[in-house]
C-alpha cells in the first residue's frame, strides 16, 4: 500500500507533475495540458488508476467550457466572410479522416488506435473525448499520445520552414493578394468640421444612414458647447464633431462631410469619457439597440473591448459578460450608468451552476439520441458531442429562458482548464496499461501513421487555400493552425507578421474543426 493508491493523492500528484512536464520548453515548444496525459501514461502502465467518474466529470466540464467558447463565433462566423475559412477548416478535418481510413487499413491497424492517431496527429482533444465516447476503447488515448508530440511539432515547424522554402515575403504576399477579411486596425479618434451643405440641418441618424460609415460619432461641439451625439442631433456647418472608429471609417466620414480639424476637447466638462464593465445579468445578451442608450441614459457607447481587441459597437452587438464599454456622457450620469451595467456590483465569480448543470443534462441527454445514417448504421453524439452541441447553441443565444451562458472569459477558462486536466488524468491511467503492449505490437507504424495523418491534411489544405480560394500565405497558415487546432502554430505564426491577419484566419477555422474532428471521430467507428 503506497500513498499513490489513494485516489485523492494520486490525482493531484498526476496533475501536479504532468502539469510540471507540460511547462517545459524546447524552442518555445511544450507540451501543455497534454503533460498530464503522458505522465499519466505512465502511471497507468504501473497499474494506478483514477476513477471512472473523475474522468467523466473532466470530460463534461471541458466540453461544456468549449462549447460555450465557441458558440458566439461559430454562428456569427457563418454569416461573415470568414466563411472560407471555416472551409478550410472542414476540409482539413475530412482530409484527416481519409488519410486515417488509409492509415489504418496499410498499417493494419484497429479502429480506436486509428482515432486516437487522428486526434493526436491534429491536438484535439475534444476528438480525443469522442473518440473514446464512441469506441468505449482506453486504446483511443494510446493513439492519442503517440501522435500527439509530432502533431504539436510538426505545425509549428511547418509554419516557420514552408515560407522560407517558397522564398516569399510574407508581408508583400499579404498585401497583394486580395484578402477575404475586411481587415480593420486599432480604433482611432477624430475630429471633423462640417463645411458640407448636404449635412447642413441633417440629423446623425440621417448622416450615418446617407454616409454607410461604422464610425461612432459620440459627441458634437458647438460654439462653447459640447454636447452628446443623439440620433436625432441637428448638425450645422461650422460644427465640430469627434468620432470613434477604424482609420478607413474615419477617413470616409471626414471626406464626406468636411475636414479634420485639432480640438482640445479636454477643457470642455459637460461631458466626459468613462469605462464600465458589463456585469448586471439582465443586460447579458442583449442587444444595445434594445438598451436604448442614447435615448433613455443620454449615453453614447463609442468603443466595445472583448477577449483583448476593440470593436466599434452596432446596435445589433449582444453584451456578453466581462465586455469593457467605453461611453461618453454627463458627469452626472456616471454613477447611474455604472449600476446599469452592475459595474459596483461586480463578483468574484460568476458561475452559474444551475445553468451549467442545465447544460450538461440536456447534453447529455441529447447524446442518448440514436442518429441513422444510410449505409453505414446508427450512432449516438454521446458524452462528449451532445453537451458540446447544447452548449455551442446556448452559447451563441447568451441566455435562454433561466439557462446564463455568458461568464468572464477567465471564469470559463477555469472550468475548461480543470475539467480537461481531471480528463486526461483519467483518460491517461486508464490507457497507460495497455501502453507498452500496443507499442510492441504495432512499433515503429504507429509513429509513422500519426506523423502522415498530421503531414496531408497540413500540405493538402496549404494548396487547396492558395490554388483555389487563392489565399495569402499568412491566410492560410492561419486557417491551416485553426483546423489542425494548433495554438502553439499560431503562435508560430502570429511571429511572421506584424498582422492580426493570422490569428483572424485561426479564430474562424477553429470553431469548425473543433465540432467535425468529434463528428469524425464518432463517423470513424462506424466506417472503420
Amino acid at each position: 500500500m503506497t500513498l499513490l493508491d489513494d485516489p485523492l493523492i494520486l490525482i493531484f500528484v498526476v496533475l501536479f507533475v504532468g502539469s510540471l512536464i507540460g511547462q517545459l520548453e524546447f524552442k518555445g515548444i511544450n507540451l501543455g495540458a497534454s503533460g498530464v496525459l503522458l505522465f499519466a501514461m505512465v502511471l497507468g502502465h504501473y497499474g494506478y488508476k483514477i476513477p471512472a467518474i473523475v474522468q467523466n466529470l473532466g470530460l463534461s466540464l471541458f466540453i461544456v467550457a468549449v462549447g460555450l467558447q465557441a458558440g458566439p463565433r461559430f454562428f456569427r462566423m457563418m454569416r461573415s466572410s470568414g466563411l472560407v475559412f471555416a472551409v478550410l477548416g472542414f476540409l482539413i478535418i475530412a482530409i484527416a479522416s481519409v488519410t486515417t481510413i488509409f492509415v489504418s487499413k496499410v498499417f493494419n491497424l484497429s479502429a480506436p488506435l486509428s482515432i486516437g492517431l487522428m486526434t493526436g496527429a491534429l491536438t484535439s482533444t475534444p476528438g480525443l473525448a469522442a473518440g473514446l465516447e464512441a469506441t468505449k476503447d482506453p486504446i483511443v488515448s494510446v493513439g492519442y499520445g503517440i501522435a500527439y508530440p509530432f502533431g504539436v511539432i510538426a505545425v509549428v515547424l511547418f509554419v516557420q520552414l514552408f515560407p522560407k522554402v517558397l522564398k516569399v515575403d510574407l508581408q508583400k504576399d499579404l498585401q497583394k493578394t486580395l484578402s477575404p477579411i475586411k481587415h480593420k486596425s486599432s480604433l482611432k479618434k477624430m475630429t471633423i468640421m462640417i463645411e458640407s451643405n448636404n449635412v447642413h440641418k441633417k440629423t446623425l441618424k440621417e448622416l450615418q444612414r446617407n454616409i454607410k460609415s461604422s464610425a461612432v460619432i459620440s459627441r458634437v461641439i458647438r460654439g462653447d458647447r459640447n454636447f452628446l451625439g443623439r440620433n436625432d442631433t441637428v448638425l450645422l456647418i461650422g460644427d465640430e464633431i469627434i468620432a470613434v472608429g477604424y482609420p478607413e471609417d474615419l477617413i470616409k466620414l471626414r471626406d464626406a462631410i468636411g475636414r479634420e480639424v485639432t480640438t482640445d476637447v479636454n477643457i470642455r466638462e459637460n461631458i466626459r469619457m468613462h469605462r464600465v464593465v458589463v456585469d448586471a445579468q439582465e443586460l447579458i445578451g442583449k442587444s444595445l439597440r434594445e438598451i436604448n442608450l442614447r435615448e433613455k441614459y443620454s449615453v453614447t457607447v463609442t468603443r466595445l473591448e472583448r477577449a483583448g481587441y476593440e470593436f466599434p459597437p452596432t446596435a445589433t452587438w449582444r453584451l456578453e459578460r466581462g465586455d469593457v464599454l467605453t461611453v461618453v456622457c454627463s458627469p452626472e450620469r456616471i454613477k447611474a450608468v455604472e449600476e446599469l451595467f452592475g459595474t459596483k456590483r461586480h463578483e468574484e465569480a460568476n458561475i452559474h451552476i444551475f445553468s451549467i448543470s442545465l447544460i450538461l443534462l440536456l447534453g447529455i441527454l441529447v447524446g442518448m439520441i440514436p442518429i441513422h445514417i444510410p449505409g453505414l448504421g446508427s450512432m449516438t453524439l454521446g458524452v462528449a458531442g451532445g453537451p458540446l452541441l447544447i452548449a455551442i447553441i446556448i452559447g451563441h443565444f447568451g441566455k435562454l429562458g433561466p439557462i446564463q451562458a455568458r461568464f468572464y472569459q477567465p471564469s470559463n477558462r477555469v472550468i475548461r482548464d480543470v475539467g480537461l486536466v481531471l480528463f486526461l488524468a483519467g483518460a491517461g491511467t486508464t490507457a497507460g496499461g495497455g501502453l507498452v503492449e500496443v507499442v510492441k505490437q504495432e512499433g515503429v507504424g504507429l509513429i509513422i501513421g500519426g506523423a502522415i495523418i498530421t503531414i496531408v491534411p497540413m500540405v493538402t489544405a496549404f494548396f487547396i487555400a492558395k490554388k483555389l480560394f487563392h489565399l495569402s500565405i499568412i491566410h492560410s497558415l492561419g486557417a491551416i493552425c485553426g483546423g489542425m487546432t494548433s495554438t502553439p502554430g499560431l503562435g508560430a505564426c502570429n511571429n511572421l507578421v506584424d498582422s492580426e491577419d493570422p490569428a483572424i484566419a485561426y479564430a474562424a477555422a477553429y470553431p469548425i474543426a473543433l465540432i467535425f474532428v468529434a463528428i469524425a471521430s464518432q463517423l470513424l467507428v462506424l466506417i472503420l
